[in-house]
């Protein structure tokens, strides 16, 4: 069964959007080689990006653009390569490379999409599909990148959780940037 990990960025003081819904702030990390290899790792990684309605369309307005290219060429083409879902039900059509509209039950198509053959998924931000998945047990990893910098105000990851969900922590990863990954699996 192909594994579902949800990988955000959170402020100090827990937000991963500000009060207006941006997240730029997350992207404005000090130069770190170590970290710029990191998140070029990923990129490349394989395995199919999930995104909500928001998150998708900030991503398909950026990472095409040549100004991707230019900015970080390897995310660009990994970002542009990958297979990627958007779950949406007002969205009436996509065209960002490689990317499927999802109009469905947001857990059943993550259940189908889970027992198909291939290789494991990552959700980046969409906050809401996370809160959402990760209530229904169906998140089986959490990497949360917590950057030094505090908001004051904004939307927390797990916004609208109707019960408690308990994670333990299996890994932890320190940059010279302040940037700390923090992994963690449900508990029970």
């Amino acid at each position: 069964m192909r594994r579902l990990t949800a990988f955000n960025q959170v402020s100090l003081d827990g937000y991963f959007v500000d009060d207006s819904g941006d997240m730029s702030w997350a992207h404005e990390a000090a130069a770190d080689e170590e970290w710029n290899a990191f998140v070029a790792g990923n990129a490349s990684g394989g395995g199919a990006l999930l995104f909500g309605r928001i998150t998708y369309e900030m991503m398909a307005s950026y990472w095409p653009t040549p100004a991707a290219m230019k900015d970080n060429r390897v995310v660009a083409e990994g970002m542009n390569n990958l297979p990627k879902v958007v779950f949406s039900r007002t969205l009436r059509d996509v065209s960002w490379k490689n990317t499927t509209l999802s109009k469905g039950d947001l857990c059943d198509e993550v259940r189908r999409l889970k027992k198909e053959p291939g290789q494991d998924m990552t959700i980046l931000g969409s906050g809401t599909i996370v809160s959402q998945l990760a209530q229904a047990r169906l998140i089986d990893q959490l990497d949360l990148v917590v950057r030094p910098i505090v908001l004051g105000k904004g939307r927390t990851l797990f916004e609208g959780a109707e019960e408690r969900l308990h994670f333990k922590l299996t890994n932890t990863r320190s940059f010279r940037n302040g940037n700390v990954v923090l992994t963690y699996e449900p508990a029970g």
